[in-house]
């Protein structure tokens, strides 16, 4: 039996969900909507497809929906220097890569958003493949995302790790389960509620508790 590890990118591996929170706060803002920025968080690991009727409404969606997608792009690239990864992040996907046979990094963002984030984690030797937006239609909750890692892990058991409920939703719907870390801004009940079978304050603790875990518990 093959086993892999997905690990999603925004929020579970580098410190993005604020900067993204006030991007879309921007963007909505820019096209004449203001939603408090409390409300977007709620809503951040949704994808951009989604996100925007989700706490605007449809008809924002229908008027502006598109350019408030492209003002986030650019408001958010303007604050990407800024990102960082997550203490622990390198240190998981390489103890990751030696307990399993695949290790893939699922994110929806955009190519060059993704290979910011992998030169980051210094994990280009380390991560088997990584998604991006191209390699999806429609974006968390739906699986889609988490059926593109798996069909790269090529694995017959994996695990997700992510950290907000619309990870542990895709997951779900994928067939797969989920341990989660509270970096995402995500509280543990939320989380558990979601369905993630186990949640961390933090990489560095999940990383001390990986033998307890399915799939990547057992080490060759």
């Amino acid at each position: 039996m093959s086993t892999a590890a997905i690990l999603d990118v925004d929020g579970t591996l580098v410190d993005t969900n604020y900067q993204h929170a006030l991007a879309w706060y921007r963007a909505l803002r820019r096209n004449g909507v203001v939603v408090p920025i409390w409300r977007i968080h709620r809503h951040i690991g949704m994808g951009g497809d989604q996100l925007v009727a989700a706490v605007a409404g449809e008809e924002v969606e229908s008027a502006c929906g598109d350019s408030v997608r492209e003002a986030e792009k650019e408001l958010y690239m303007e604050m990407i220097e800024e990102v960082e990864p997550l203490e622990g992040a390198h240190e998981l996907i390489a103890e990751l890569r030696r307990r399993v046979d695949r290790v893939v990094l699922a994110s929806s963002a955009k190519r060059e958003e993704v290979e910011h984030y992998v030169e980051l984690l210094d994990a280009a030797e380390l991560a088997d493949g990584w998604t991006t937006s191209a390699d999806v239609e429609t974006t968390k909750p739906a699986p889609d995302l988490v059926e593109s890692a798996l069909a790269k892990a090529e694995a017959d058991e994996a695990l997700l790790v992510g950290d907000t409920p619309w990870d542990v939703e895709a997951a779900r719907r994928a067939g797969i389960a989920t341990v989660a870390v509270l970096t995402g801004g995500f509280a543990a009940a939320e989380l558990r509620g979601a369905g993630a079978i186990a949640v961390f304050e933090s990489i560095p603790a999940l990383c001390g508790r990986l033998d307890e875990l399915p799939v990547v518990g057992a080490t060759p």
